[in-house]
């Protein structure tokens, strides 16, 4: 999914950056706080890890800030005080989760699963439609028990579908979604790694699964898309 990653220690953000990206996630970095509500009003993130002490604004004033916004984006606090009142702190601001400094890549990244996982209302790691699985812990995918090997991007843009199966979703809103403002590509990315996915998706099966709504987008569900 796509991450907002405020962390003003430039070597800490890079590898923070790195390990997200390898495991799939789009991450927009940034280091400050002033900086870091600008990013949150642009874009849809379904996670933010906010660094407690940065410049211009620290962690929880812009913790506060996207609360009086409205914004329930899932927020994981990084701090170097591990002080119980802090953490309380933390969390009566609007924080979901909290990790001292120094932490591990690997609990990070399972932190930020778990807030995935809340935010879309799934009670496991596992999502599935029809014969379709897919594992964001193991990082698999699988159709009618079959093994099914899906670049990092395609496995990102598998599981935005998976999150909201049956929902209809725009150009506009995958590409918002699944790419992050780093991105020089060309204007139909989307339809191409639609184009990807069927056919390792939905190549030689009855049933498809991934279907084209005309004038609105995309939808990934079992039967006929307009139902």
């Amino acid at each position: 999914m796509r991450i907002l990653l405020a962390e003003d220690e430039r070597d800490l953000n890079r590898i923070i950056a790195k390990k997200l990206t390898a495991d799939g996630y789009s991450v927009d970095c940034c280091f400050d706080g002033a900086e870091a509500l600008d990013y949150a009003a642009s874009a849809d993130y379904d996670v933010m890890v906010l660094d407690i002490m940065m410049p211009k604004l620290d962690g929880l004033a812009v913790l506060r800030t996207l609360r009086q916004r409205g914004d329930a984006t899932p927020v994981l606090l990084l701090t170097a005080r591990d002080a119980v009142p802090d953490r309380v702190k933390g969390l009566d601001s609007g924080a979901n989760d909290y990790l001292v400094k120094p932490f591990s890549l690997e609990e990070l990244a399972a932190r930020l699963r778990a807030l995935t996982r809340t935010r879309y209302g799934q009670a496991s790691a596992a999502l599935t439609v029809a014969d379709l699985t897919l594992d964001s812990a193991s990082h698999t995918v699988t159709r009618g028990g079959r093994p099914i090997t899906l670049s990092a991007k395609e496995f990102q843009l598998l599981e935005y579908l998976m999150h909201n199966q049956g929902r209809v979703l725009s150009r506009e809103q995958i590409e918002n979604h699944i790419w992050n403002f780093d991105y020089e590509g060309g204007t139909n990315v989307v339809d191409v790694y639609i184009s990807y996915l069927r056919k390792k998706i939905d190549g030689g099966q009855a049933v498809k699964l991934i279907h084209t709504v005309r004038s609105r987008g995309y939808v990934l569900k079992e039967g006929d898309p307009s139902t």
